[in-house]
């Protein structure tokens, strides 16, 4: 199987290509990888370091809105996971037009391409932002979009193009959306590489409003063991969630998060909350469960014990990511 993975150097994309060409999904064995990457302030080479040298992995620097890179590289493609997009919604809050030329804009050429070419398989990697903010149970995939940010405006806007593509032109899309991630490589603006990296360093971390604000958190690898199966096994125009099963409050989550740097609560610093701040995410995974046998597999506890230890002994790699 020949894969094109779009935005293939960043935290959840370099995970995928490190794991599939380290033959960790017996679904993709064998199947060589090219990377699309634009290398923006989230993309970095040095992800892919340890597959560097497969003869399997081939890496593009170039944007998902170049129409014509993209052509060239979709022909002879048998499948792409579509991981590339702005994701921060502090930027998006700043400005959100990068985010609507990349995760739209950059959505629809992919798509467009795939078309062309005639590609078997196009999974587009979404998340649950798109539901908006849930009081009380979880969304299942049939949930209405409700998007409250413009990065999950955008986002929602790029899932309704993909099943667009498949209801209209037959392309055999399918759509993930993932709870929150975390695990190692994640660039230091999201909240658990940013609490960490700041707590090691001795300063201060922020905590949006009351702390109350609800996320269920998914280990990175969970999530690319979730994408490959849904890759392998899923029914194409279908909607697929991935989640890790953990809730947890920010505050409690900034809790553990000192505990396992040892530092107290005079570390935090409460600031002013975020413009539109969804209070509450929580998705149903008994689809993907059911059709492909997806459950999580890291536990929380191991797994944010894991991912302090890689940021602690890989300061090389995030403290040229803060300067």
């Amino acid at each position: 199987m020949r894969i094109l993975v779009t935005g293939g150097a960043g935290f959840i994309g370099s995970h995928f290509v490190r794991e599939a060409l380290g033959d960790a999904y017996p679904e993709l064995a064998g199947a060589t990888v090219t990377v699309l990457d634009a290398l923006t302030y989230s993309g970095n080479r040095a992800n892919l370091d340890p597959v560097s040298d497969s003869a399997r992995l081939r890496f593009v620097h170039g944007d998902i809105c170049d129409a014509a890179v993209v052509d060239t590289l979709m022909a002879g493609t048998d499948a792409v996971v579509h991981f590339a997009a702005e994701t921060h919604v502090d930027r998006s809050i700043d400005g959100g037009a990068a985010f609507v030329r990349t995760n739209v804009l950059g959505t629809q050429i992919l798509l467009d391409a795939a078309v062309r070419h005639g590609v078997g398989r196009f999974v587009h990697v979404s998340t649950d932002e798109v539901y908006g903010s849930i009081e009380t149970g979880s969304w299942r995939e049939d949930f209405p979009l409700a998007p409250n940010s413009p990065y999950s405006a955008a986002k929602a806007g790029s899932d309704l193009l993909a099943l667009a593509y498949h209801r209209t032109h037959g392309l055999p899309v399918l759509v993930t959306r993932c709870s929150n991630n975390y695990g190692p490589y994640q660039f230091p603006e999201k909240v658990i590489p940013l609490f960490v990296t700041n707590l090691l360093d001795g300063r201060t971390v922020p905590l949006y409003g009351d702390g109350g604000n609800v996320r269920d958190w998914l280990h990175v690898d969970d999530h690319c063991r979730g994408i490959a199966l849904v890759l392998a096994g899923g029914r194409a125009g279908e909607v697929y969630n991935i989640g890790g099963g953990t809730e947890l409050t920010n505050k409690e989550l900034t809790g553990l998060l000192l505990e396992a740097c040892g530092k107290g609560w005079d570390s935090v610093e409460y600031v002013e909350d975020r413009k539109g701040h969804d209070r509450r995410y929580s998705v149903d995974i008994t689809k993907i469960s059911s059709e492909l046998g997806y459950t999580p597999r890291q536990t929380f506890s191991a797994g944010l014990a894991g991912t302090v230890t890689w940021y602690r002994d890989n300061r090389a790699w995030w403290e040229p990511l803060r300067s």
